[in-house]
This record gives C-alpha cells, structure tokens and sequence, in this order.
C-alpha cells in the first residue's frame, strides 16, 4: 500500500510531518537514489528505499514517549548554529532517534515531551485538536482584572485572535505576582506577547502541564518514560484510540 513521503518519514521517527515536509522541499530526501522535492509523492514502504541525508530510513521497531523537564537556556532543535545546548543533548544516552514535539523559547522552561512516533506528534501539534496546556507565568505586578478579562476573552495577534484562556493567580509576593494559564494554541511566543499587550512583561514561564501528561516532581533538566496510561491517555485526546476501543 502506498502512502505519502512525509508519513512515511514519521513513522521512521525523523520528526512530525511538517518538518518532513520541510526536509523534502530542501532537497534532503531521495527515494530510491532519486531527489525528491515534491510534496505528494507517495511511495510503497514495502518495495521503496527511502534515504535523509544519504541515510537510509526505516520505521522503528517500538515507539518511545518522554517527558522532560526543559532547562531555562536550553533550545528545541537537533542542532544550534550558536552553540547552545539543545534538547536532544539532555537526552544524549538514549538509544532510539527521537525529537521534540513542539516547541519551547530558550527563555521559557517545563514540559517537553519527545518521541519517534510521528503520527502521535503531527495531531498534538495539529490545531485541529486544541490541546490545553498550562503554564506558570510570572510578572512583575498584579494586572488589574479589566485587562485580564481582555487577555480570558482573546487578543488580536498577527490579525487573529487568540482562543480564549483561562487564567488564575497563584501566587503574591513582594516583587513578582504568577498566574495559572491555561491556554488551547501554542502560537510563537503567545504568552509573552498576551501580557507585554497589557503592560505586564513576563519575567518567567514554564509550562507545567500538556493535555494529560503533568510535569509533577521531574527536576529541571531530567526526564523520564511516560507511562502507557499517560500513552493512551495522549493518543485519546488526539482520537488515535477511541474511548471505548482496544489498544493502538
């Protein structure tokens, strides 16, 4: 059965299917010898070799899921022009070929999940789903409840408005006041965008919580397996297993 060139890459663990695209449109991936830049091409898994970079690709034998804990400083890509310690080097001793599921500021830390399960990645990031995410949000002051009812009901970003957000203060002390977002999109820098909006610069974010998988007690820069409830509780959020169906 044929199926398309990005699917078939993320299933191999190289990344979600946007990426694969990415990485077809630059000339990186050749079927059988042959560059391919095209977007639709589809390919038969059985009889087909597929190759990145000149090296050959093939679905994983087990899919693996992991929580981390993300560093403050740290950044979520393979590689970092710069320098900077990435992800994947927190992540260093891990046998399998894995890659973040989304992403997060070098400034902003807490949860990351990574995997080599491509499909299971494309719909956490698909919007189709809005998968809520809660973060920790620290300011400098109190923002007065006017402009928290603005940033709950959605603000104008890029010419579109936010989902609404549920926020709650948590927190406040001399200095800094933190608020408990929840929010359904993961625009680029939303958080930070939403409170600047208002007057309130975030000083720090984490984000503690993806759908069902919670950061809980994991120290800043460790991770850890989920467990297969935390696994079939992702893939029902996102319809991979349906709720009353067996296991996928």
């Amino acid at each position: 059965m044929q199926v398309r060139l990005q699917k078939y890459m993320a299933s191999c663990g190289v990344a979600a299917r946007r990426k694969c695209e990415t990485l077809i449109r630059q000339g990186r991936v050749s079927v059988n010898g042959h560059v391919i830049t095209e977007l639709g091409t589809r390919i038969d898994p059985d009889k087909d070799i597929v190759s990145l970079d000149g090296k050959l690709l093939s679905p994983p034998p087990d899919f693996v899921y992991y929580a981390l804990n993300k560093p403050i400083g740290v950044v979520v890509t393979a590689s970092d022009s710069h320098g900077l310690p990435t992800v994947l080097q927190l992540l260093s001793n891990i046998p399998e070929r894995i890659f973040p599921v989304g992403r997060l500021d070098r400034d902003t830390e807490g949860l990351l999940l990574l995997t080599n399960d491509g499909e299971l990645a494309n719909r956490l990031m698909h919007p189709r789903y809005h998968l809520e995410k809660e973060y920790l949000v620290t300011v400098a002051r109190e923002v007065d409840e006017h402009n928290l009812r603005w940033l709950r009901k959605g603000i104008m970003i890029d010419g579109k408005r936010t989902l609404r957000a549920q926020i709650q203060c948590v927190r406040r002390s001399r200095g800094f006041v933190r608020y408990r977002v929840v929010i359904r999109e993961g625009r680029k820098r939303q958080l930070r965008r939403m409170f600047k909006s208002v007057g309130h610069p975030v000083v720090a974010l984490k984000r503690v919580v993806i759908g069902p998988i919670r950061l809980g007690r994991l120290h800043t820069g460790d991770f850890r397996h989920l467990t297969q409830k935390e696994i079939r509780n992702l893939k029902r959020a996102t319809g991979l297993l349906k709720k009353m169906g067996g296991r996928k």
